[in-house]
C-alpha cells in the first residue's frame, strides 16, 4: 500500500478524552473514530489489525477441532425467558421491540441461541462431542464506557460452545480450549496468564480468565511470579489426547493466579514471599464449564448408550478480539507510539523514501516495494512529499516491526537502512540483504 493513497488520519496531539495508552495511540494512529459513547468505527489501519487477530483465532480454533458458524446479532427475548436469564441479566442488555411488538435484544452472548440450534438437530450421543464457535459483534450497555475498545459497548468477540455427553468429556473440552488459547495469545506476542475467576452472569463452577499484566488493567490480580516464567513455546498438540491437554492445564494453572473476585489470602500466603505479586490485569478471554444449566432449561437432550434421554454438558469460551487490539498496545508501546508484534502487524514493514522525486531513490523504493509484494508480504510505502522527520514520526507512531529507509546518500554507497521498531537497532546493508532479512522474519 502507498501511503499517499491511504486513509490514515494521524493526530499530532493526544486526544483529551483518551485516558489510557491504547485509546490514545489508537486515536492518534488513525485506527478508530468514536461514533457514540463506547461505539467506534474501525478505520483501515485498525481494521487490518482486527482482521489479523481474527485470523489467528480462526486458525487456532480449527486446529483444536472446533467449527466456525455465524449467529445473528439480534435475538428474540423468548429464548432468554425460557432459560430464565432475560430478567436476571440486568441493564447491560439492550432490549427493544420490533414493529410487531415482539421483545428483542442485541446479543451480549449466545448460550441460549446455540442451545436452541443444538436441540433442534442433535438427538444422539453418537453426534457428540460437538464444539462450534463464531466471531461476531456483541453489545453490552456499559454504564460508563471508557478506555476506548478496552471497555466499549459494542465489541467483536469469539464465543464458542461445547456439547458433551458427560462431565468428564466436557472438562476435556475445557482443557482443550485452555490449551488452544495459550497457543492463540502466544502467536499474538502476548503472555496471557490463566487465572481462576468468577463466572458472573454466565454461571458455572469452573472458569478461568486469561489476563495480560498491565498497569491500566481493570482487574486486581494476585499471582505467583513463577507463572510468568512459563512459555508455551509453540509446541504441537494432539487436542484429542485427554492426558496431554490435562497435563498442560496443570502446568499452567497449578501456580497461584487469581483475580480479586476469587482471591484467597490464606492460599496466597503459602506462596514464598518473594514470589507473591499483586498487579493489574486486562482480561482478554475466559472459559467456562457450566454443566447442564442451559441444556436442562432449554431441553437440549440426547439419547445415551442405554437409550435414555439425558441433558448434555456444556461450556462456553470467549476471546475479546477487538479488546485484544487495545491489550496488545498496552503491553507493547513506547513514548513514540505502538510496537506491533510481527504476528498481528497491519503491514509487515514500512518503506521510507527520504527524497521523493529523486529518480534513483524513487526507483530503489519501487523495487523494494515490488519485491516484498512478490514475496507475499505487505509493505507500507511512505511515498508522500513530506519531510523525513514527519515520515519517521508516522512510522514510529503506527509501529510496524521493520522500516526500510532509502536515501540518495546511502544509495551512492549501495546501501539502505533497516531498522527494528522493537529494538531500535538499525543497520546499513544492501537492498537485497535487507529484503531477505525481512522475508526471513515472516517465514
Amino acid at each position: 500500500m502507498r501511503l499517499s493513497r491511504y486513509f490514515l488520519p494521524v493526530l499530532k496531539e493526544n486526544p483529551a478524552e483518551a485516558q489510557i495508552v491504547s485509546h490514545r495511540l489508537m486515536l492518534r494512529a488513525g485506527m478508530i473514530k468514536q461514533s457514540a459513547a463506547g461505539i467506534y468505527s474501525w478505520l483501515p489501519l485498525g481494521l487490518k489489525v482486527l482482521k489479523n487477530i481474527e485470523k489467528i483465532v480462526h486458525e487456532e480454533q480449527e486446529k483444536a477441532g472446533h467449527m466456525a458458524m455465524l449467529m445473528p446479532t439480534i435475538q428474540s427475548a423468548d429464548l432468554w425467558r425460557e432459560s430464565g436469564r432475560y430478567d436476571d441479566y440486568g441493564e447491560e442488555m439492550l432490549r427493544f421491540k420490533d414493529r410487531h411488538g415482539r421483545d428483542m435484544l442485541f446479543t451480549p452472548t449466545a448460550e441460549e441461541l446455540i442451545t436452541d440450534i443444538f436441540r433442534g438437530h442433535v438427538n444422539s450421543y453418537k453426534d457428540l462431542p460437538l464444539t462450534m464457535y463464531q466471531i461476531q459483534w456483541k453489545f453490552r450497555d456499559e454504564r460508563r464506557p471508557r478506555f476506548g475498545v478496552m471497555r466499549g459497548r459494542e465489541f467483536y468477540m469469539k464465543d464458542g460452545y461445547n456439547f458433551d455427553l458427560t462431565k468428564e468429556d466436557a472438562l476435556h473440552a475445557y482443557n482443550r480450549h485452555l490449551v488452544s488459547y495459550l497457543r492463540t495469545y502466544e502467536r499474538m506476542g502476548l503472555q496471557a496468564i490463566p487465572m481462576r475467576a468468577d463466572s458472573g452472569p454466565i454461571g458455572g463452577d469452573d472458569t478461568h480468565e486469561f489476563l495480560v499484566l498491565a498497569e491500566t488493567g481493570e482487574s486486581e490480580v494476585f499471582y505467583d511470579s513463577a507463572v510468568t516464567d512459563l512459555s508455551f513455546g509453540g509446541r504441537d498438540i494432539n487436542f484429542d489426547d485427554v492426558k496431554e491437554c490435562q497435563s498442560i492445564l496443570e502446568e499452567f494453572t497449578t501456580k497461584y493466579a487469581r483475580t480479586d473476585e476469587t482471591h484467597d489470602e490464606a492460599l496466597f500466603r503459602e506462596v514464598p514471599e518473594e514470589r507473591r505479586k499483586v498487579a493489574r490485569g486486562i482480561e482478554v478471554g475466559q472459559i467456562f464449564y457450566f454443566g447442564t444449566k442451559y441444556s436442562e432449561a432449554l431441553g437440549a437432550m440426547v439419547q445415551n448408550v442405554d437409550g435414555k434421554k439425558v441433558p448434555v454438558h456444556m461450556g462456553s469460551h470467549g476471546i475479546g478480539v477487538s479488546r485484544l487490539v487495545g491489550a496488545i498496545i498496552e503491553a507493547s508501546h513506547d513514548d513514540k507510539g505502538i510496537i506491533w508484534p510481527e504476528g498481528v502487524t497491519p503491514y509487515h514493514c514500512g518503506i521510507v523514501n527520504l527524497k521523493q522525486g529523486d529518480a534513483e531513490a524513487d526507483a530503489a523504493c519501487e523495487s523494494l516495494y515490488n519485491q516484498l509484494r512478490n514475496a507475499g508480504l505487505e509493505p507500507l510505502y511512505d511515498d508522500r512529499n513530506e519531510r523525513a522527520g514527519g515520515k519517521f514520526a508516522t512510522m514510529d507512531l503506527i509501529g510496524l516491526p521493520w522500516r526500510l529507509t532509502v536515501g540518495p546518500r546511502g544509495l551512492k554507497n549501495g546501501v539502505i537502512e533497516l531498522a527494528g521498531r522493537k529494538t531500535g537497532v538499525s543497520e546499513e546493508m544492501t537492498p537485497e540483504a535487507a529484503i531477505q532479512k525481512v522475508i526471513a522474519r515472516y517465514r
